[in-house]
């Protein structure tokens, strides 16, 4: 684990944290989903509910057993260590963040085109994890590799194991969370 990886999990950590009170619940991840749901305006579905059950799971198996001192919550000593301990492996993307990774890249195609394009960008990640406009779009740009005005799904996941995994300093998906300082 690298400092660098510290800062990318504090900033998804401040993300989650969907009260702001300095930790997570089981309740914060369901509202990552719930908030992006409730800005895109979608009605209740298959798709939506795939993406909370997803993020349940999420809480479940990735989460949930960072709570060292068992009292329901994360906080961000226990989530960084937690990480450290979890995500060691990208083998292990398909299991530990694909599944949802995948809810949210259908859910963010407004137009179900197979592509997510910078407002459809802008909107999941200032509904989920309140990124600045401004970071959207530097990072929207940086994300997209092949040029094409929109990010696929492989580019997608790229983004993700990158941000999740990864060590480069120069690596696009440093931000993908919001600017981090390092």
């Amino acid at each position: 684990m690298t400092a660098l990886q510290d800062l990318k999990y504090g900033q998804w950590f401040r993300g989650a944290d969907a009260d702001g009170d300095g930790l997570i619940t089981q309740r914060d991840v369901r509202m990552m989903s719930e908030r992006y749901i409730a800005a895109r305006g979608a009605t209740p579905d298959s798709t939506t509910a795939f993406l909370t059950d997803g993020m349940d799971g999420f809480w479940t198996n990735v989460i949930a057993p960072m709570d060292q001192d068992g009292d329901g919550k994360v906080d961000l000593r226990e989530m960084t260590e937690g990480f450290k301990r979890v995500l060691t492996d990208p083998a292990l993307y398909p299991e530990q963040i694909e599944p949802v990774t995948n809810c949210f890249f259908d859910l963010v195609d407004l137009n179900a085109d197979g592509k997510i394009d910078q407002a459809e960008f802008q909107k999941m990640f200032d509904s989920v994890a309140a990124v600045p406009g401004e970071d959207c779009a530097e990072v929207f740009a940086a994300l997209d590799r092949d040029g094409s005005g929109a990010l696929d799904r492989a580019e997608f996941h790229q983004a993700l194991s990158e941000f999740f995994y990864g060590n480069d300093p120069d690596a696009p998906a440093n931000h993908l969370f919001g600017r981090i300082a390092g």
